[in-house]
Parts: structure tokens; sequence; C-alpha cells
């Protein structure tokens, strides 16, 4: 019997209705591997911290904090079959997100990273300077979101204020984007093309999409989680004209809530597949 440890993420990084979404993904995706005749330990990210190593073929991880990303990556470094990688998600934590894409050739807007230290203070006058369009947008600098104020779209006027406040709440690093003007598409992906779907942010999945060139769009997407090393991802894409989507945000194992039943067979086949030969295919 093939045996798994799905990892849930912690409930402080599935803000609002991600919380059941993203739980219920897992639990849909544990379902199918459950009905190919694995054995699956479900396993908390507190688990992850404390040190769990369980011995199983795979590791379904959906884990967000550095604590128990580290922790788990070593087990990948051990050569435990992971789905994410740790090392992939951390990948996606901004500071080091915004540093991968920027060199990567793939359509991203500029973007920086700068500390909410009164010490830089210097630094982030500079960057209030620079030549940004009329609205940016800030991003804390470590994990997606935790809260509604976590990503936050402003004049550069009042870009000194607004890292303030970030810094008041204890957020040490920031990501400031040019805003990309343009209706934004909501986008979501498991490995190899087993899964690609998406839909407007402003019109949701029920909808009909922006226009855009959907070769061009799974191109970016696609390329995006190969940067990174994501096997289970989605993000989101401006779409300034049909013919340039641009990459806008990344994030690893979301909750795929309007396609939950088909990601769930995605997932578990993948799971499933990659197992039988010992490598992610």
């Amino acid at each position: 019997m093939k045996t798994a440890a799905a990892w849930y993420r912690k409930p402080s990084y599935s803000p609002n209705q991600h919380r059941v979404n993203d739980a219920a993904i897992m639990d849909a995706a544990i379902i199918r591997l459950e009905q190919r005749g694995w054995h699956v330990l479900r396993l908390s990210e507190a688990e992850a911290e404390a040190g769990a190593r369980p011995e199983v073929d795979c590791h379904l991880n959906m884990c967000q904090g550095p604590q128990a990303l580290e922790a788990l990556e070593l087990l990948e470094q051990e050569g435990a079959l992971m789905i994410n990688r740790p090392s992939s998600a951390l990948a996606c934590h901004r500071h080091r997100l915004v540093r991968r894409l920027a060199g990567s050739g793939l359509a991203f807007p500029e973007t920086i990273i700068l500390s909410t230290s009164p010490r830089a203070e210097a630094e982030i006058k500079q960057a209030g300077r620079h030549q940004w369009p009329s609205l940016v947008w800030v991003k804390r600098g470590d994990v997606h979101a935790e809260r509604t104020d976590d990503v936050v779209q402003v004049p550069p006027s009042n870009l000194f204020d607004t890292l303030r406040a970030f810094a008041a709440r204890g957020i040490e690093r920031v990501a400031v984007q040019a805003h990309v003007a343009g209706p934004v598409i909501k986008f979501y992906g498991v490995a190899q093309s087993r899964l690609f779907r998406y839909y407007g942010a402003d019109g949701g999945p029920l909808a009909p999409p922006p226009e855009v060139e959907e070769e061009r769009l799974r191109a970016l997407a696609f390329g995006a989680a190969e940067c990174l090393g994501l096997e289970v991802f989605g993000g989101d894409v401006a779409v300034p004209s049909p013919d340039r989507p641009v990459l806008i945000d990344l994030n690893d194992w979301p909750s795929f809530a309007p396609f939950r039943d088909e990601a769930a067979n995605a997932i578990a086949t993948l799971v499933h597949q990659s197992s039988t030969i010992g490598v992610v295919t």
C-alpha cells in the first residue's frame, strides 16, 4: 500500500474564505488518493514546525510558513518525494519570488523589495521619487497574505506612510510593484498541463473571461511555475492587451475553489504517477 503525508496549511495563512477552501482541496485530493488504495496521514503545519518526520512514499505539502518549510526542506534534501517541494514554496515568498522572476525573461512588472525599517528611510524616499505609474501595489514581502491589507494599492506619494503602516504590524519588508493597466485574470494549474483553468477576477468563474490569447497565458503561467519548481500553483495576470499578459503574482497550492473536483483528480493523478517512478513528472 502506498502512503502519503498531507501537510495542511496553518489557518493564519488562509485568510477569510480561503481557510475553508484551502482545507477542502487537500481533503478532496486525499479522498481521490484513498480511492486509489493509498493510506494518507493528515498532518498540520504546526506538526511540521515541531519536526514531525513520517516515513511515507510522498508528501503533499501545503505549508507556507518559513519554520515549517525549512523543517520539511530537510526531508526534501534527503530525497523525499514532495509536491510541492518546500524549496519551491519558500521561493514563492515575495522577497525571493521577485528576484527569481525578475531574471526569468517572463513578462513581470517592475517590482522592488524594500525594508520597512526606519533605517531604510533614504531607500524608501528614493523609491518614492522613482518614475512609477500613478498607482503602485504594496504587498507584504514574505508570505502572500494573512489579511486583506497585506496587499494595498496607493499613489507613490503615499508610499512612505504605507510602509510605516506595514512596519507597525511587524512586517519587515514589502514588495512595491508598478501597476499594470487592464483586466486581471486568475489562473490555476497542475504540472505538465494536467490542469489549467482561468477566469476574470472581476466577473468570476461563471462570467466570460477577459479577452486573452490563451496559449500566451498558458505559457506564462507554466513558465513561471517551472521557474520556481512548482507542480501545484495559481496566480494572477494583468492583460493590458490580449497578446500581452503580464504576471503580477504567483503562489503555491491555491484553493482551486471553482475547480476543486478537477484539481483534486489532477493532483491525485500527479502524486500517484510520480510515486511510481520516484520523481515528479
